[in-house]
């Protein structure tokens, strides 16, 4: 079933800063500038490639919304300050695009488009998602979501040596990190063991860490220990494998694989990267740094199968933000 396995990673900030008259309220929207040292030229996309080229740049294409937090700490983190900032000034070509814009970008001599159109035509629908450019001004690498300061170094260095050429971002990672400064896995009460999971058809939460993660640490102490996360958890079978091991899973149509393969077939680049399963179906994916409003929401999307009756995740978003507002409960997006 087509709908079944639509994917949508969920960092949605289209209800950040919404308010419902005489009920709840939502809070934690971020209100922000882009930087003024980013590219602002006729926003003509295959010059700036051409630009960037001549001065061994890459293009850099920010996806952001207004008021959303998650763009805001990326920005703040390493397109403002950090250490992050000299590296992307001097390797990258930083164009702004707000999802919802109207400003007319060029993509060719023959085509152009308005930023909002731009965003539904390379399907982004999470924000912040970032768009490198290769020397043709084609997509050569995406990320979606929030990634912190250290996860998002392993991108940019990714990018800038243009290792995408030759290897996915978990192998150039794997192959660059230091054994000394590796993450050691947490326990967790809620995680199960299973490797079997031929004609499983109940609620499955798969987590993807590695040694090299640098916010799973975060991930244990500061969202999947909360009451109400490991309440919603509690849901699933929850199992974790590492990333980058080569353990025999049989998956749910009765094929061999491994996780190194998994995170391969569903593109996750992020860590900790979930894959989320009903009736045997990939429903969707985590593939970015969530707070516990949109972490709790997205895992009650797959076991409440309410993917059955709205097609996007973030139709379903509106509804339970809605739902909720309407009974006077407060929403803190960034709790």
């Amino acid at each position: 079933m087509v709908l079944m396995r639509r994917i949508f990673i969920l960092v949605i900030a289209f209800f950040c800063i919404n308010t419902y008259a005489d009920s709840g309220k939502v809070v934690g929207g971020a209100l922000y500038d882009v930087p003024s040292w980013f590219t602002d030229s006729f926003l003509d996309v295959a010059e700036d490639a051409q630009d960037a080229l001549d001065e061994n740049k890459t293009v850099l294409l920010y996806f952001h919304l207004d008021g959303c937090p998650y763009c805001d700490a990326m920005l703040t983190q390493n397109f403002k300050s950090g250490e992050n900032l000299a590296f992307i000034k001097k390797h990258f070509s930083v164009v702004a695009v707000n999802i919802r814009g109207s400003r007319e970008i060029t993509m060719s001599e023959s085509e152009s488009k308005t930023e909002q159109a731009l965003s539904e035509m390379l399907a982004v629908k999470y924000t912040p998602t970032i768009i490198f450019l290769d020397e043709s001004g084609k997509q050569a690498f995406r990320t979606n979501g929030y990634r912190d300061v250290a996860a998002f170094r392993q991108v940019l260095e990714y990018v800038a040596s243009k290792s995408y050429k030759n290897t996915t971002l978990s192998n150039y990672i794997e192959a660059q990190q230091n054994a000394s400064q590796a993450y050691t896995f947490i326990n967790h009460a809620s995680l199960q063991v299973a490797s079997n999971f031929q004609e499983f058809d109940q609620p499955v939460a798969i987590l993807f860490e590695d040694k090299d993660c640098t916010a799973c640490e975060d991930f244990h102490q500061n969202l999947i220990n909360r009451k109400d996360v490991k309440a919603e958890l509690d849901k699933y079978l929850f199992v974790r494998f590492d990333a980058y091991s080569d353990e025999k899973i049989i998956n749910f149509n009765g094929k061999k694989t491994t996780p190194r393969q998994m995170v391969k077939d569903f593109d996750l680049n992020y860590r900790p990267g979930i894959l989320l399963f009903d009736e045997g179906e990939n429903i969707t994916k985590i593939d970015g740094k969530l707070f516990s409003f949109h972490f709790n929401t997205v895992l009650k999307y797959v076991s409440g199968k309410h993917y059955q009756y709205y097609p996007k995740f973030s139709t379903y978003l509106r509804a339970r933000q809605a739902e909720l507002l309407e009974k006077g409960i407060d929403i803190n997006i960034v709790d």
